[in-house]
């Protein structure tokens, strides 16, 4: 399987536009942050109201299990900026009634309607994830990075949108960084055209899916397609060195990505370019993961369950025809759906009546 541009023309001009921002001058601002009003809080309970009564489940709910009056115009917008501003934005002020795990889930899943098609982040085919400390595990192998408190490195994920609500923050710490793909790739491209040149080169990710239903073990991807004056970035530094121990790569090609790799990453932590948020209790953050790279930092928890770090996470692919009208003039068309990770089972429905938080098992290298 392969994202590869549809000409083998390489463009290497800076990107410029609303894709193009830098933290440092964002963080004093908030025209990035969509405050719900009371009215919308009561037209959220009212939706999580009405689905139940529907029985919908989780998987089938659509717009019509959510109905939003007002809100839906916000989350329009919200959907327009994510595709045609800067890539991300951050809803606040989700009613703390609304936080419990099961009402958190159908809020979420019924916003995510109006914004795109959920879609599956693990092979079992989960599309709502609970990220959370599992704790230490005594057999089998140790849960993914996003299930403890480490730190997590910068990247994007195998869908078009990603939303995070936060449930509660842990003790200290577990600060939500955001990077612009355009920034990065200007900073490459400063540094040299041939160091640029490679991020339109295919890279080698290894792909948990794709080995699951014995497609092969890896994804070919360049790390930077171009649409017209949007970037589509795939990048995760793990699945990297991963996919280039499944195809044996070494040399100087493989120097060159290291190089490449470091300045990704040395540019999107750099003060300059990151923006640090402190997710609150029924903030949710949307983020476009062909145009943003997120990470996290490290972080303390506190003690008692009840109280622990926990944000639920949903991927979506666009709604067909979700495209800003410069994309049609691109050289590349438009950027490859990314619809999640290919399920291997079975997916059994749950009804919002009876929905209880599950096992939250990302894939490794995901978050």
């Amino acid at each position: 399987m392969a994202e590869t541009p549809d000409t083998p023309a390489v463009p290497t001009e800076p990107f410029t536009g609303p894709a193009l921002w830098y933290g440092l001058d964002l963080a004093g601002r908030d025209d990035w942050v969509v405050r719900l009003s009371a009215e919308h809080g009561e037209e959220l309970r009212t939706a999580v109201h009405t689905a139940r009564g529907r029985a919908a489940t989780l998987l089938r709910m659509t717009v019509g299990d959510f109905p939003l009056p007002t809100l839906a115009a916000e989350l329009e917008r919200a959907a327009a900026a994510l595709v045609e501003g800067r890539g991300f934005l951050l809803i606040k002020a989700v009613p703390p009634d609304l936080l419990g795990e099961a009402e958190a889930s159908t809020v979420l899943r019924g916003i995510g309607q109006y914004l795109g098609r959920p879609v599956p982040q693990t092979v079992d085919g989960r599309t709502l994830c609970h990220i959370r400390d599992v704790g230490p595990v005594l057999d089998g192998p140790a849960p993914p990075a996003c299930l403890t408190r480490a730190a997590l490195p910068f990247h994007t994920a195998e869908s078009d949108l990603l939303g995070l609500m936060c449930l509660r923050p842990g003790r200290s710490g577990g600060r939500t960084l955001l990077a612009s793909a355009a920034a990065v790739h200007n900073a490459v491209l400063d540094a040299g055209p041939d160091l640029a040149l490679r991020l339109y080169r295919s890279h080698l990710f290894d792909s948990q899916e794709e080995r699951a239903s014995g497609e092969g073990a890896y994804l070919a991807s360049p790390l930077i397609t171009r649409h017209s004056d949007r970037p589509s970035m795939r990048y995760d530094r793990a699945r990297l060195a991963d996919g280039a121990r499944t195809a044996r790569g070494s040399g100087p090609d493989r120097a060159a990505d290291r190089e490449l790799y470091d300045l990704i990453e040395t540019t999107a932590t750099s003060s300059a370019v990151r923006l640090e948020l402190d997710l609150q209790p029924g903030d949710l953050l949307l983020l476009d993961n062909h145009m943003v790279l997120h990470a996290r930092s490290a972080y303390e928890d506190f003690d008692a369950p009840e109280h622990k770090r926990h944000l639920l996470r949903l991927w979506l692919a666009r709604h067909e025809g979700a495209d800003p009208a410069g994309w049609a003039a691109g050289p590349h068309s438009r950027p490859v759906t990314r619809a999640g990770i290919t399920p291997r089972d079975v997916i059994r429905t749950r009804s919002l009546r009876m929905a209880r938080p599950g096992c939250s098992c990302p894939p490794p290298h995901t978050h």
